[in-house]
């Protein structure tokens, strides 16, 4: 192992990370509470500056995926549409097959200049989450319950606040509702044979009436939906925790433009073909390592690197300054104390990084009851 390579892997280096991320979240969050007082006066303004203040903390994260991770993203996409990327509206269906699904979402929402303004349909318990949930609230998310007969209004009313948003957003929406794994797919595709639909090898069933929702409310305010299927090279599995350690991936990411019908019966019953196109896709994917389009590798922007510097520069000196004046004092209190707030903050950023971790994610749509598919 190289010298970068090991210093990547090391402890220390992830709790520096971490505590940069922590606390440039907190500050932001802080300053976030704040800008409330303009939602009354000039609420496109309060929006233009939380646009801002959102990317300064996902950028950190993205900035693990490219810089810090080195992983390789290549879009596969028909190079007649790909000059319209982030400058139009768009909603973008996301499969939901690895823990780390979620960031390259946003490294390709960063390459195209739309990570600070990027929408998602999130769990109702993300929002409790400091930094990324607090963060969130501030960008207008639409957060759910999962329980449709209580969301419905609810969504309905977020996602139609967004028709005059001033920036150019990308809603990301998991239409599958949540992580792929073998029980979940075997409880699906019963669903499926319920219901008399075509079974799905690689995907679980799609909800379709959030997505119906969504297309419905946001109608005449995006311009083209994506559908982007997502897949990493040589059968590599990706985790959050392997980009902490600096671990190389391989991304592959295919997006084209999709219209879709008003209806919502006609909607839903084109979710349920798309998801079938998918499938096949997944199955051609994993036969031959490519997909059949052609492969663009978006430039990779500084901004995520400068953005992270100025939060290093900014808190790292405090703290060593703080941790050299601990030491001289010689007390042992005081190492003591320090040394619990480090065990504390090692077992936070843990606890985070098992927010993305499949095997202790959401149990929705593991019931045993099997429960109809929204």
């Amino acid at each position: 192992m190289d010298i970068v390579g090991f210093l990547k892997s090391q402890f220390i280096c992830h709790l520096l990370i971490c505590y940069i991320f922590i606390a440039s979240g907190l500050i932001i969050n802080f300053i976030q509470l704040f800008t409330l007082i303009l939602w009354p006066i000039n609420k496109q303004l309060f929006r233009r500056i939380n646009c801002r203040l959102a990317y300064c903390i996902s950028s950190q994260m993205v900035m693990l995926l490219e810089w810090w991770s080195g992983t390789d993203c290549t879009l596969y996409t028909d190079p007649e549409s790909y000059h319209k990327y982030g400058k139009e509206n768009a909603i973008v269906i996301l499969n939901h097959n690895f823990e780390i699904d979620f960031l390259c979402g946003w490294n390709f929402c960063e390459r195209f200049g739309v990570l600070g303004s990027s929408k998602v349909l999130a769990k109702k318990e993300l929002s409790y989450m400091p930094i990324i949930g607090w963060m969130w609230y501030f960008l207008e998310i639409v957060f759910c319950k999962r329980k449709w007969e209580e969301d419905r209004k609810t969504v309905m009313q977020k996602l139609l606040n967004l028709r005059d948003y001033p920036e150019n957003f990308w809603f990301l929406i998991h239409c599958e509702g949540t992580r792929f794994t073998e029980q979940k797919h075997q409880i699906s595709m019963q669903v499926a044979e319920d219901k008399g639909l075509p079974k799905l090898k690689y995907h679980l069933l799609p909800r379709t009436k959030g997505f119906a929702v969504t297309v419905q409310c946001l109608r005449n305010v995006v311009s083209a939906v994506y559908d982007s299927t997502l897949n990493f090279r040589n059968n590599e599995n990706p985790t959050l925790l392997g980009v902490l350690n600096g671990k190389k991936y391989h991304a592959d990411l295919r997006i084209p433009l999709e219209e879709v019908p008003e209806d919502e019966q006609e909607c839903s019953t084109w979710l349920h073909k798309l998801y079938q196109e998918k499938d096949a896709f997944q199955e051609k994917y994993y036969q031959t390592g490519t997909y059949p389009a052609v492969p663009i590798v978006p430039p990779r922007r500084p901004w995520t690197l400068l953005n992270w510097l100025f939060w290093a520069l900014l808190l790292l000196y405090p703290l060593f300054k703080l941790l050299i004046n601990m030491i001289n004092s010689g007390s042992s209190l005081t190492l003591a104390s320090f040394a619990f707030v480090i065990v504390m903050a090692s077992v936070g950023v843990r606890w985070m990084i098992g927010v993305t971790e499949i095997d202790k994610g959401s149990t929705y749509g593991n019931n045993d009851n099997k429960e109809k598919q929204k």
